[in-house]
């Protein structure tokens, strides 16, 4: 036996022994050779496939088009592997069609040029990712349900509580309510920007932060013109279990600072930002220019509930938090994302 005839027989041998289905077809578009696969997907005996147009393969109304793909391939075949196309329409002997991923490649041989492709039927795999993509697209939508109602919820409980202060004259009690009342707004910011996205799972918080500040500026009586807001925060996106405790913490924080950083002054400037950091880190810092903290205030046992709940949310995030108490006074708390 010849070194070319034995290379032949190996060939076929290993054409046969293929897990894909492989079909050779000749420049006159004719099936040549196909292996024991094509039995099991299209539902052929081999027979019946040698010596016919490899159309008979290709739905009825993609034939023509198929024809001249063909064509244009053997007038300038590719010999790269990964040539062909993927998420084809094939035809099964039955008639019903298969949805299948075909890789060309060009063959030289003694009677001429030939093309081998390498034919794998995805159509469960397309029908199982389609499935999982209905599946992805209920879970969004109940997310986002959940998200709205939870703000929504949010939202009732603010206005019971904004009907109740109406009620209050003892300033000491409304300012305790007050305080309340944008705890749960900002609660409520949280879902909103949530349900307002495009992923129910991350927040936007320099989205967030748009929104709050505001809000802080006008619930406590501020003069921006006097007293601003600046915030340089990353494109970060957090998880919903930091997003939320972040979000308490910056709204304590400005709240202690608009109550007691300015007293006795007429301008001031709260500094708010949000940095990665090496390790996946972030880096929450909420500063102002003010008057600065007594020695005894800042500490996780001090009597002011919103610096105890500053502690609080730190710890809930795994983070550690660093008190600068003058020019500038300085909150930075670090935690991982």
């Amino acid at each position: 036996m010849s070194d070319r005839s034995y290379l032949e027989g190996l060939f076929r041998q290993i054409v046969e022994a293929s897990p894909h289905v492989m079909v050779i077809v000749n420049a006159s578009g004719l099936i040549d050779l196909v292996n024991a696969q094509v039995e099991h997907v299209f539902g052929y005996a081999r027979n019946e496939l040698l010596g016919q147009p490899v159309e008979i393969l290709v739905p009825e109304r993609l034939r023509g088009h198929h024809a001249e793909l063909r064509t244009a391939f053997f007038a300038g075949p590719r010999s790269d592997p990964s040539s062909g196309a993927r998420d084809l329409r094939a035809l099964r002997k039955d008639g019903s069609e298969i949805t299948v991923d075909i890789r060309l490649n060009s063959i030289e041989t003694d009677t001429g040029r030939m093309v081998l492709a390498t034919i794998v039927d995805i159509t469960e795999r397309k029908a199982e990712a389609e499935r999982l993509r209905a599946a992805l697209r209920e879970k969004d939508v109940l997310l986002g349900e959940i998200h709205h109602r939870v703000y929504n919820n949010l939202q009732i409980v603010y206005s019971m509580l904004d009907l109740e202060s109406d009620d209050i004259s003892d300033p000491t009690t409304l300012n305790l309510l007050r305080d309340s009342l944008n705890r749960v707004r900002s609660m409520a910011l949280i879902h909103q920007t949530l349900y307002g996205s495009n992923d129910f799972a991350e927040v936007d918080f320099a989205l967030f932060l748009e929104a709050l500040l505001p809000i802080l500026t006008a619930s406590y009586g501020v003069d921006a013109n006097k007293i601003s807001i600046r915030f340089d925060v990353e494109p970060i996106r957090l998880p919903i279990k930091a997003a939320v405790p972040c979000g308490l913490i910056v709204n304590e924080l400005i709240a202690n600072a608009f109550k007691h950083a300015f007293q006795d002054r007429d301008r001031g400037a709260i500094d708010v930002t949000l940095h990665m950091q090496p390790g996946n880190e972030g880096l929450l810092t909420v500063s102002d220019d003010g008057v600065g903290l007594p020695d005894d205030t800042g500490t996780a046992n001090t009597g002011k509930l919103g610096l105890q709940l500053v502690h609080l949310l730190t710890n809930q995030i795994k983070g550690t938090l660093d008190i600068h108490r003058s020019n500038p006074t300085r909150f930075s708390v670090r935690f991982p994302i």
